[in-house]
């Protein structure tokens, strides 16, 4: 533990597991972490084929991929709250019962409107898993030792997930259908929900309170504007309309948080932000985060619209950088017995920089080089900082008040994942039709569509005769790829900047013992 609590309180469980239990219980709750990076990953490499089935335009295929971190983000928070009032286990068991069963629906949503719908009731129930999961191990392994590896594997499971991603992605997408990557969810949450109410001990707070709805209200109106704000200003430029959104979304996280300083028993203890350890390490997990997102994005993209991958091949493309995430979460964990955590966070985020970096100044028309060699220094800084970054977020508090501290370290995680798709994405698809020059003779239904997306240019080129269709494949690929530069010089400035931030602020945390 890097920065001691002030208290330590047993579990509310009247057994006290053997340790065995404890390593049982750790491993059901690995279920639903790779979940969240699966269907991410799987949802991204699935994307061309949504396009192309659904018809779906470059707008409405961003609100696919953030209606889901969108509505989870904002009510994180809430359920991190709830799940120390009831239980976390209890609370846990009901969003993966929910989460599967919505999540199965899903798969056969008929158009754009209902899949996006679905996404957004997938974020309710998903909001119930990832604190609950943290907060969980937090009070399993009170011993710090046992806590920061019980913190990397979790972190692994988590980078396991975005590995097996685009192959689960990949091998559904080629074989069944695009729906199939959210059938997924319902084989990997199975053991959870049938040896959980066993192996896992249940936690809450002893002394939660009484519930304050306005609370929950003003968390979820201070989110969601912020970040569609966020999102509208990215696709359509800052304007009257975003900036709307935000202020609105600010003046309620100003009236939240006047109102948890009152409030005896708030549901978020906003003076843990006055830890600047707690609050810098919430923000290398934001930008993490945002960085292999955002990344990985565009990449599975290039991958398939530009090198004429399979989306299989291209998933297995990206595997070994994301397994590497995996061993850098692991070997940092005695590594930081020998040198102060703050120096780990700090260089896994000026590694992410340079992975930017390379894929801001390499040349992508020599093939995918480059950009599978800056996907490997990013995932190995991502790796390396968020599972240090996770374990001061967990120190910093005391067991009672885990959910909590998990809702807003998962918050951090949600946002992160949504402004990297978001603003990188929205950015990105910005550039491409700005910088798209149409043959002359295109014109009708296949220019509306080449205007979009790569893949709307992609098909509409495959219906023309072969030069015009060669000619409208080259101008879209080359308009993509002067998008990717540019986003790629963007993560590279945030990732540099975070990495300074963490070696100044976290210069003096100690060395675990």
């Amino acid at each position: 533990m890097f920065t001691p609590s002030t208290t330590q309180h047993p579990r509310t469980s009247s057994i006290q597991s053997a340790p065995w239990r404890d390593w049982a219980a750790l491993a059901l709750l690995m279920f639903p972490v790779p979940l969240v990076a699966v269907d991410n990953t799987a949802l991204t490499f699935a994307l061309p084929e949504i396009a192309r089935s659904l018809e779906v335009g470059g707008v409405q295929l961003l609100w696919v991929v953030d209606a889901y971190p969108l509505v989870l983000a904002a009510l994180l928070v809430s359920m991190g709250n709830l799940g120390d009032r009831i239980g976390r286990r209890r609370l846990l068991l009901i969003g993966s019962t929910g989460f599967a069963a919505v999540s199965a629906a899903t798969a056969f949503a008929p158009s754009a409107e209902w899949l996006i719908a679905g996404r957004a009731s997938m974020g309710i129930f998903g909001a119930m898993l990832m604190p609950s999961t943290l907060s969980l191990i937090r009070n399993i392994f009170p011993d710090p030792n046992r806590r920061r590896l019980a913190v990397a594997v979790w972190a692994a499971g988590f980078s396991g997930g975005a590995a097996l991603g685009p192959i689960f992605g990949g091998w559904l997408v080629e074989h069944f259908w695009w729906g199939a990557v959210f059938q997924v969810a319902v084989p990997l949450l199975l053991p959870l929900l049938a040896f959980g109410p066993f192996l896992i001990p249940e936690s809450k707070d002893r002394n939660p309170g009484k519930p304050d709805l306005p609370s929950v209200v003003l968390s979820i109106f201070t989110m969601a504007p912020v970040v569609y704000g966020i999102k509208e200003a990215a696709v359509h430029g800052f304007g009257p309309g975003p900036a709307a959104f935000m202020a609105f979304g600010l003046a309620m996280g100003i009236v939240f948080v006047r109102r948890q300083r009152s409030l005896a028993s708030p549901m978020l203890d906003v003076r843990l932000f006055r830890n600047k350890v707690f609050s810098t390490a919430i923000t290398a997990n934001v930008l993490s985060l945002f960085s292999m997102t955002g990344f990985i994005y565009f990449f599975a993209q290039h991958l398939q619209l530009v090198e004429g991958q399979s989306p299989m091949q291209a998933g297995i493309a990206m595997v070994p950088a994301l397994l590497a995430t995996i061993v850098a979460g692991l070997v940092v964990v005695p590594l930081v017995k020998r040198i102060r955590p703050g120096l780990v966070v700090a260089s896994g985020l000026a590694l992410s920089a340079v992975g930017y970096l390379v894929a801001a100044l390499g040349n992508h028309s020599q093939g995918p080089g480059y950009l599978l060699t800056a996907l490997l220094l990013l995932a190995i800084g991502v790796g390396s900082a968020e599972t240090i970054s996770n374990d001061l977020i967990l120190g910093a508090v005391p067991a009672d008040k885990a959910g909590a501290a998990s809702a807003i370290s998962e918050t951090g995680y949600e946002l992160g994942s949504l402004l990297g798709t978001a603003v990188l994405g929205s950015i990105l698809t910005a550039s491409y039709q700005h910088h798209l020059l149409l043959p002359g003779e295109l014109s009708g239904h296949a220019a509306e569509r080449s205007r979009e997306t790569l893949a709307g240019a992609v098909d509409a080129a495959a219906t023309l005769p072969q030069p015009l269709g060669d000619a409208l494949t080259a101008a879209a690929r080359a308009a993509f790829e002067s998008g990717v530069h540019i986003t790629a010089a963007i993560g590279l400035v945030l990732m540099a900047g975070a990495a300074v931030l963490a070696a100044v602020v976290l210069r003096r945390v100690p060395t675990a013992k």
